[in-house]
């Protein structure tokens, strides 16, 4: 599982997709997410502003991620 390190209280889910290198683009991400294709918290997200928090899970495909408090 990978981590998504944020600094701020949250990331956007397709902020998060993004910085994860999993989508090619915010176009991309958007129309995976509004097509059901992301789970976040082990249930399907169709709003791609989602706001995630530490702890968050996200699966899209094969590949899963969870956002973790930035390392300093």
């Amino acid at each position: 599982m990978d981590e998504i390190q944020i600094k701020s209280p949250f990331i956007r889910l397709d902020q998060a997709l993004k910085l994860s290198s999993v989508v090619s683009s915010g176009a991309e991400a958007k129309i995976r997410i509004q097509e059901g294709d992301v789970w976040v918290n082990e249930a399907p997200c169709t709003q791609r502003g989602k706001k995630l928090v530490v702890g968050d899970r996200i699966r899209f495909e094969d590949w899963e991620g969870i956002v973790v408090e930035e390392r300093r």
